[in-house]
């Protein structure tokens, strides 16, 4: 792709051009070298654009209704004439590399509305679930006009700290009546959490519903709060009778304001980046060293030696770094 090409790109991106904006992220999502180059400059262009969003990080346990609630409350934005972009990330198979992308099928409503735009995007074995993108994706989504951007993530687990890295508030989505309420819930993403919601707080689940808000408050309690100026909240919503999600967007734009009013907001936002940053050297530094001929040519036989406990991984990783320098071997 020319330099041309993708300026045409980023002027139809700032133009709100949707063919514009899905190129963009395809060329941000490319393993190849040469798009990997051209994204970049494009990201560049953008980002003065960028950042003027309410970025909103959404997890939960599977099954407990992200997508359905991320749709109610995205179609409740777009009647408030906000712009929405809904980012999903669905896990890739470690086998195959395949990803459902199902969520536009989920999200039949929201995805046909026209101030919504919906991204599936694959894991690809991404710790914690989050596209190895989703960063230049939201910088994009932002420098298209959308004024909310939402991260679907694939579930909870301990490298939900990517998730709350790149956002300004983290939601994390409960069910009530399945058991221990606190059983299996990891004291670290609680932590990371700005605000609790106990999905589908309907019907005969109302009652347990307003229970389980009651223990996780009481949980809240002996957590220190992350920020001086928010403590955490536990809502009770449910998104098929559209209960409690304005109540949920209220705490949203109450967090802001307290950020903004702190001048918290724009240190985080400050941080965020540099983690950013941070995250692409490593990977380019693991790419360089994976791509070391010394490296490609010694691996195979390092990683059969490991298998059948003729070595220690963690001699095998010395061979490889002296490889890295054209001195590995085996022996």
């Amino acid at each position: 792709m020319t330099d041309t090409a993708t300026g045409k790109i980023a002027e139809g991106v700032l133009s709100g051009d949707r063919r514009s904006l899905s190129k963009a992220i395809t060329l941000i999502e490319s393993v190849l070298p040469r798009h990997q180059d051209n994204a970049r400059a494009l990201v560049d262009v953008l980002l003065p654009y960028s950042g003027n969003s309410i970025r909103l990080g959404v997890t939960g346990v599977p099954g407990v209704g992200k997508s359905t609630f991320i749709e109610s409350l995205g179609l409740e934005l777009t009647a408030r004439n906000h712009k929405v972009a809904v980012l999903a990330v669905d896990p890739s198979s470690r086998r195959s590399g395949g990803s459902i992308l199902g969520d536009k099928t989920r999200m039949t409503h929201l995805s046909a509305h026209p101030n919504a735009f919906i991204r599936p995007s694959p894991s690809a074995g991404t710790l914690g679930g989050v596209a190895a993108r989703t960063r230049e994706t939201m910088i994009v989504c932002e420098a298209a006009g959308f004024d909310v951007v939402v991260v679907e993530t694939v579930g909870v687990g301990q490298s939900e700290t990517a998730v709350a890295s790149m956002v300004d508030f983290f939601l994390l989505l409960m069910l009530a009546g399945a058991g221990d309420e606190l059983q299996g819930i990891k004291r670290g993403i609680m932590e990371l959490a700005d605000a609790i919601a106990i999905n589908k707080a309907d019907g005969d689940n109302v009652e347990h519903a307003s229970k389980a808000r009651k223990d996780y408050e009481n949980a809240l309690h002996y957590l220190a709060p992350s920020s001086a100026v928010w403590r955490p909240v536990v809502h009770t919503v449910s998104s098929v009778e559209n209960i409690g999600i304005g109540d949920v967007w209220n705490s949203v734009l109450e967090h802001r304001k307290r950020f903004e009013s702190a001048g918290e907001l724009s240190v985080k936002r400050q941080r965020q980046a540099l983690d950013w940053m941070r995250d692409m050297v490593a990977e380019e530094l693991k790419r360089q060293f994976l791509g070391n001929v010394g490296v490609k040519s010694l691996l195979p036989e390092l990683e059969q030696a490991v298998a059948s406990g003729m070595l220690s991984p963690g001699s095998a990783v010395k061979k490889l770094f002296n490889a890295d320098n054209g001195i590995g071997s085996v022996c």
